[in-house]
């Protein structure tokens, strides 16, 4: 049974044999569990299972093509025929996982933000190595002072080092999708400010980054009632616009934050 593309679900097959290859070297993969979320027609699970790794995962949400990666697959993978939204990998794995995505463009922001604010410290995975539509790539590796700086580069930051392997040409994938993609890679940090609720972090970028083109006095004095205090410890100058501070200011902010509410 051929399978098409269904548009609802974001659905964008990658077929380019060279990108795949060069997926599939970025990381180790030989005796190690694999997730890949988003397999589709199961292009680039061929070349993972070619490497020789301990166990494959797969997260479909497509009956179809869960269906047909069972039939083409048999026993060498664990399908597992859900929304990725829906589950908890925390609970899911008794070891960690390398993670591989050509994750559906219209919730690749949201399935990352999910993991990292939903992330234990000991982490479930050692690498991701994940696609995202250029423009969201750009936006998750910014720096500050830039002009795609701003929460889900703060958000993504916070616990992970994140490098731009490479961009991705539409003539990739099929169906084309109009806009070019990117491949990032993620890795653990090692070190990273303790905060007790990452949805204190999602809040505080979301009032300061909602007028991105104003200066911080509003948002600060909205959260903080404009202690000076705070803004002594942390040096910050409220003449400056939110794309100005970087991602630790806004680390130390949720914490402030936190303080007062505890």
């Amino acid at each position: 049974m051929k399978n098409y593309p269904k548009k609802s679900l974001g659905q964008n097959f990658l077929i380019d044999r060279n990108i795949l290859n060069r997926i599939i070297n970025i990381t180790q993969i030989k005796n190690k569990t694999i997730l890949e979320v988003g397999p589709g027609t199961g292009n680039l699970t061929s070349f993972i299972l070619k490497k020789s790794p301990k166990k494959v995962f797969v997260i479909e949400k497509d009956n179809d093509l869960a269906k047909s990666l069972e039939e083409n697959f048999k026993d060498q993978l664990k399908i597992i025929n859900d929304d990725i939204l829906n589950i908890n990998e925390n609970l899911l794995f008794d070891e960690k996982v390398t993670v591989f995505g050509n994750l559906p463009y219209n919730i690749s922001s949201e399935i990352l933000s999910k993991w990292i604010t939903n992330l234990e410290d000991n982490f479930w995975f050692e690498h991701l190595v994940l696609m995202f539509q250029k423009e969201v790539a750009d936006r998750i590796i910014a720096k500050f002072n830039t002009a795609a700086y701003g929460r889900l580069s703060i958000l993504s930051n916070w616990k992970l080092n994140v490098k731009k392997i490479c961009d991705i040409k539409p003539e990739s994938f099929s169906p084309r999708p109009k806009i070019d993609s990117s491949l990032l890679y993620f890795s653990p940090k090692k070190n990273f400010l303790k905060i007790k609720d990452p949805k204190n972090l999602e809040k505080i970028t979301r009032i300061f980054f909602r007028h991105r083109r104003k200066m911080l006095k509003k948002p600060f004095n909205q959260i903080f009632n404009g202690d000076q205090k705070i803004l002594d410890k942390l040096s910050i100058n409220l003449n400056l616009r939110p794309q100005n501070l970087d991602f630790t200011s806004y680390y130390e902010l949720t914490r402030e934050y936190e303080n007062l509410r505890s």
